[in-house]
């Protein structure tokens, strides 16, 4: 599965309405948007999605949506990835990133980073529910964690990479030879893990969650030939 056309239209026409607002400016409400735009609300969530993992929008829990301000490294390219090579390696950087994130992020005494990252967890689980494509939300889930991790650097680098990541996940739904049922139970069920480390606060447990769930989806694309030591972030 992979992000409808439509929502790729939305995420354009959202970033054409963007443009020269300033900053913390309160969009209109999702149904206003969805209006204007043409689209569903399903479709309009899967584009918001996005920019929040950008860091074009942001929420206000209770007060809607704000326009917000690219990253400091949105300007910022690791360029596209090129070749199975390429991804390879691609997953084994976030791997190391990704660990050691994650193993911040159980230090966190943060409620609120917390309680972000369990949302996210829930949004994931049921946009899957739904049968939507959920990568936005996968992306998100992971950007929660980095944002938690106490370490900005972390929080930058995984905004940089987000682009990376939606074009890795959606190579590994098309190229896996594992059942997508099978697939999708494995990568909740690590989600969980992960996020039930972090908040039992075990930076061990953390950090080997995050290695088990970034391993486990180099294994559903390469399968047995899949090295112990690399990584793979979001294979749904």
């Amino acid at each position: 599965m992979a992000i409808s056309p439509l929502s790729d239209l939305a995420y354009t026409q959202m970033l054409d309405m963007l443009e020269g607002l300033p900053p913390d400016r309160r969009l209109p409400s999702e149904d206003e948007l969805a209006g204007r735009l043409g689209v569903s609300r399903p479709v309009l969530r899967q584009a918001l999605a996005r920019l929040r993992t950008e860091g074009r929008v942001y929420a206000r829990r209770g007060a809607g949506n704000f326009v917000g301000k690219p990253p400091a490294l949105q300007g910022a390219t690791f360029g596209p990835l090129h070749s199975i090579p390429d991804l390879r390696s691609f997953l084994e950087f976030r791997c190391l990133i990704e660990a050691e994130s994650a193993a911040g992020a159980a230090q966190c005494r943060d409620a609120a980073l917390l309680e972000e990252i369990a949302r996210r967890l829930r949004m994931f689980e049921t946009a899957l529910a739904r049968g939507e494509p959920a990568i936005e939300e996968d992306i998100a889930f992971h950007g929660a964690i980095a944002a938690a991790s106490g370490n900005r650097f972390f929080d930058m680098t995984m905004a940089a990479l987000a682009e990376q990541t939606r074009v890795s996940i959606k190579l590994i739904r098309e190229l896996s030879p594992q059942p997508m049922f099978r697939r999708t139970a494995d990568v909740r069920n690590e989600h969980r893990a992960v996020e039930a480390a972090i908040r039992g606060g075990d930076a061990d447990a953390a950090r080997e969650a995050m290695l088990t769930h970034l391993r486990g989806g180099l294994a559903r694309l390469f399968g047995s030939n899949a090295p112990a030591a690399a990584g793979m972030g979001d294979a749904s």
